[in-house]
């Protein structure tokens, strides 16, 4: 009998850290959670309702701001340390994503758009490794306003450039025969919403698998004790693998936005 009990107990004790372990993983990668500010000074006040991710979205603007206004040294004849670096990543989108994809012009005009892309998703994706901290790029919500951003600069922002004549006209391939544009036309302006859902859908499946596969190879660990003690090890390896994720994720959005955007404005090409 005693046999029996301690079986039982044994598999109620991993049910029950099995169950904390989904709870964590909920907990870190979804993060509905609301916070509240406590009493001060014994009178019980809260703030409206603000959730994890939106704080990780004011703390990576308050970041940039941080880096850029106060950190980056304007007034340096020669750019070190930190201000060499940044300088080195914003030549880098300028010149070869914005300028590449939009043309001089254009790539130079619109370079504070893709910069304010990269940097910003790429702290989420950062803050997102840190763990007391969530990573809101792996929030659906996130990743679609920033792809409605792209889109409405592929829609809005290509009828203010070009006219809404020659927006229409950029789905209009040449020698086609008008039955066939009727057909034709829904499916080029389907595709524009669907290259915005191709970047919403890229950014969040990318952070949110990585951010399973950590907590659920930990979460082993957990269960099993050390007898799963490699699954740490794996953990870690792809730790330091999302770190390059982070910047790899931030470069692609980037790149594929200035790309679609490109593609609007300039339908020749």
């Amino acid at each position: 009998m005693s046999e029996t009990n301690a079986v039982v107990s044994a598999a109620a004790d991993s049910a029950a850290r099995a169950a904390a372990v989904e709870d964590y993983i909920m907990h870190h990668v979804g993060n509905s959670d609301y916070w509240h500010l406590p009493g001060l000074f014994h009178i019980d006040f809260e703030f409206p309702t603000f959730s994890l991710h939106a704080l990780m979205l004011v703390l990576a603007a308050l970041l940039m701001v941080y880096l850029f206004c106060i950190r980056y040294r304007h007034d340096a004849r020669v750019p070190t340390g930190l201000t060499n670096m940044l300088e080195a990543i914003v030549l880098f989108v300028r010149d070869d994503i914005a300028i590449n994809s939009l043309g001089e012009k254009d790539g130079r005009r619109m370079a504070h758009l893709f910069l304010s892309f990269f940097f910003f998703i790429l702290i989420l994706n950062l803050l997102g490794l840190v763990p007391i901290f969530a990573s809101a790029t792996a929030n659906v919500n996130v990743t679609g306003g920033l792809a409605c951003v792209t889109l409405l600069f592929m829609t809005f922002g290509a009828i203010y450039r070009n006219g809404f004549t020659g927006f229409v006209k950029a789905f209009v391939p040449d020698g086609v025969p008008w039955p066939v544009l009727i057909l034709l036309l829904p499916i080029e302006f389907l595709g524009v919403l669907l290259k915005a859902f191709a970047l919403m859908i890229r950014l969040f499946a990318n952070l949110l698998a990585g951010h399973i596969i950590i907590s659920a190879l930990i979460g082993l660990v957990v269960i099993f004790g050390l007898g799963a003690l490699p699954a740490l090890g794996l953990a870690i390896g792809i730790y330091v693998l999302k770190i390059v994720v982070c910047f790899l994720q931030a470069y692609i959005f980037t790149l594929l936005s200035a790309t679609f955007i490109g593609q609007i404005y300039h339908p020749a090409h």
